[in-house]
């Protein structure tokens, strides 16, 4: 029997290259979720869970520190506005978030990549 090929990892990226990839592809807005609303920090502008779509979500751990660990998620709302939500993951997680994210419906997942 052939031992098996060593395949390579790919070199995960880190929350600022993909959040820098993601504004480049016009990502630029940033969101906050509270009482089970997405806002917009731009203008305060409010979408239920049924107005928003996950084109994309990126986890980051922390090697050395849990505390680092996060998720990204690229957001596409009904009105076409296209931004970044940021939010913990694990013990430091904000609950509201997760809540909200668990109402959304269309949720997409794709690698972010500098060739694309």
């Amino acid at each position: 029997m052939k031992p098996k090929t060593p395949t390579s990892t790919p070199i995960m990226n880190t929350l600022t290259e993909c959040s820098n990839k993601l504004y480049s592809q016009g990502f630029t807005e940033n969101y906050k979720v509270r009482s089970s609303v997405l806002i917009a920090l731009s203008d305060n502008k409010k979408y239920e869970p049924g107005e928003v779509k996950i084109s994309n979500f990126f986890r980051f751990e922390g090697h050395s520190d849990p505390s680092d660990n996060a998720i990204l998620y690229a957001i596409i709302t009904a009105d076409g506005r296209k931004g970044m939500l940021i939010d913990a993951y694990g013990a430091d997680a904000d609950v509201a978030i997760g809540e909200f994210v668990k109402l959304i419906s269309a949720i997409d997942k794709n690698t972010c990549r500098e060739d694309k």
